[in-house]
């Protein structure tokens, strides 16, 4: 394959994500891929690609990239304020990069992770069927590592419908980044907080402690009494919030560990994980109790937006 682009800057972690490894969960594999999978989706979906293929997620600071070749690129997720050649780039945007192009980010202005697509997807490592990076074992995306100075990046095809700059996704379908609130609904632990403690848990803010990372966020505030006996392990999904004996709540994100015996409180609706996902240690998120019914039309919301997208490939 010939390089697409070459990386003179890896930034401060950037990795290859698809979709990540839900069928090996049962295998006790996380299942990973991208924090903020809204993004990513639009991302693909704006150069023309499958919503799965791979891309780079780039955390906190971007990396230098330089084209090899002319290609379509699209930026999403956090605004790190990407620039080409030193002038300001569009997100949420397709843009044609021709060969010596150089694409930068200045600076975070919001977010944590933004998603940077390319025509046909990122060439990577294949491990147990996705090509997401997994740091812990090494495996999938660039050798199982984050990118560094000198690597060569790949498309590994043709987009599967080819389409042109200047595709956008309006503001009004993205996720709305700058309210903290994460929607939720009860676990299957819930009764093992008092009143009190249910009061706290959807009424208090909670800030991101900095041990989070992307297998869960402890969040730091007040603290929650669980009652009742130790629990046998049982599986668990992104978005799950525990309750361990100390009190303060974790929140399970996509390299969350596959099962385990803390007391799952409530789950933070799929429609908020993008909002989670571009959370940092020391901001603050408020947790706000919702139907089953309401979460399932705020993730129909989010997917019509995609579906715009997809209308208008080919």
């Amino acid at each position: 394959m010939i390089p697409a682009l070459h990386v003179e800057k890896p930034g401060l972690l950037t990795t290859v994500q698809d979709l990540g490894r839900p069928n090996a969960i049962a295998a006790g594999v996380q299942p990973g891929g991208a924090m903020d999978r809204f993004a990513h989706a639009a991302a693909n979906l704006l150069v023309g690609n499958d919503p799965g293929l791979a891309t780079l997620e780039c955390t906190l600071i971007g990396p230098a990239l330089v084209a090899e070749q002319t290609c379509l690129i699209a930026i999403t997720g956090a605004d790190l304020d990407p620039r080409v050649n030193g002038a300001p780039a569009p997100m949420w945007t397709s843009l044609l990069l021709g060969a010596g192009d150089r694409l930068t980010f200045a600076g975070r202005r919001q977010g944590a992770r933004a998603y940077i697509a390319i025509a046909g997807g990122f060439a990577a490592d294949r491990w147990l069927g996705s090509l997401s990076t997994n740091l812990m074992t090494a495996r999938g995306g660039k050798q199982g590592r984050p990118l560094k100075a000198g690597d060569a990046l790949s498309a590994a095809g043709e987009a599967s419908k080819p389409t042109g700059a200047g595709r956008n996704l309006p503001e009004h379908l993205r996720p709305a980044y700058s309210d903290h609130t994460l929607h939720a609904f009860a676990g299957p632990h819930l009764k093992r907080l008092d009143a009190e403690g249910r009061h706290r848990l959807y009424s208090s803010p909670y800030e991101i402690g900095r041990d989070s990372d992307r297998m869960g966020y402890r969040l730091d505030g007040p603290k929650l009494s669980i009652t009742g006996e130790e629990l046998l392990s049982f599986g668990l999904v992104a978005g799950a919030v525990q309750v361990p004996r100390g009190g303060l709540p974790i929140l399970l994100m996509a390299d969350h560990q596959t099962a385990g015996g803390y007391p799952v409180v409530a789950t933070v609706v799929s429609a908020s994980l993008p909002i989670a996902a571009q959370l940092l240690p020391g901001d603050q998120l408020q947790l706000a109790e919702i139907t089953v019914a309401r979460a399932q039309k705020m993730r129909q919301a989010l997917a019509a937006a995609l579906e715009t997208l997809r209308g208008e490939a080919g």
